[in-house]
């Protein structure tokens, strides 16, 4: 006899589990399927590399991945006509820097970019000074690199490569001009007995103290000069 207040045994194992198999036989054919699609584009494309147009270097959005680096949509229109730089002083606000730039002949022209493999992207706009110089050496590195094939073999323009260069060209397989990270460096030092003797919470504290009376500390300041005037 069943003892206590259980749930009386009524299994359930007729659940036809035939009907709810998924298989993945297909999956050898769909590899060679994706193989010869990459052949034939390839194939299509050429002489063009097989990963695309160049993108350029750009930072992870929020704070959690803003330190990574990845490929962004489109270099800049500033990162295109971009020839030299120069930092200038805000009249209105003294501490703060703007960018202005050079006028460039040099540079690539926003409707020749994508002809010749370089992804363009209108709306992104340039935050920092640094980002924007990684951006144009990369596209220096590239224009040195790239091989110009003239739309008519009979009838060269300029701009297109020399017969030996073209004679010479391959085609691209796979990630060409990868983004990597590089591993900061770090500087190991002897400790001093002034490092040792040194409080960081009590410099803290001080600092804190130091900020928070700082109004207060000026205003008291300011009152004195005046009464040593009078």
């Amino acid at each position: 006899m069943v003892k206590h207040n259980n749930v009386i045994p009524n299994s359930h194992f007729k659940k036809h589990w035939q009907n709810y198999v998924k298989t993945w036989f297909n999956q050898p054919a769909r590899k060679t399927r994706r193989r010869v699609a990459r052949q034939k584009k390839a194939v299509k494309i050429f002489p063009r590399p097989t990963a695309g147009p160049l993108r350029p270097i750009v930072h992870g959005q929020t704070r959690k991945y803003n330190m990574k680096l990845r490929a962004g949509r489109g270099f800049t229109l500033e990162e295109l006509k971009f020839r030299g730089i120069f930092r200038y002083k805000v009249a209105s606000f003294p501490n703060e820097f703007s960018l202005k730039y050079k006028d460039s002949a040099a540079g690539v022209p926003k409707k020749l970019a994508p002809t010749i493999g370089i992804a363009v992207d209108h709306r992104r706009k340039n935050r920092s000074l640094e980002g924007l110089q990684a951006n144009v050496q990369r596209l220096k590195t590239y224009k040195a690199k790239l091989v110009v094939f003239p739309r008519r073999p009979r009838k060269l323009k300029a701009g297109d490569s020399t017969p030996e260069e073209l004679a010479n060209a391959t085609q691209v397989q796979g990630s060409y001009m990868p983004i990597s990270l590089e591993k900061p460096t770090v500087e190991l030092v002897k400790v001093t007995p002034e490092m040792k003797a040194f409080k960081a919470y009590d410099k803290i504290r001080l600092e804190r103290t130091n900020q928070r009376h700082f109004g207060a500390r000026a205003k008291r300041a300011a009152e004195a000069e005046k009464e040593e005037k009078k």
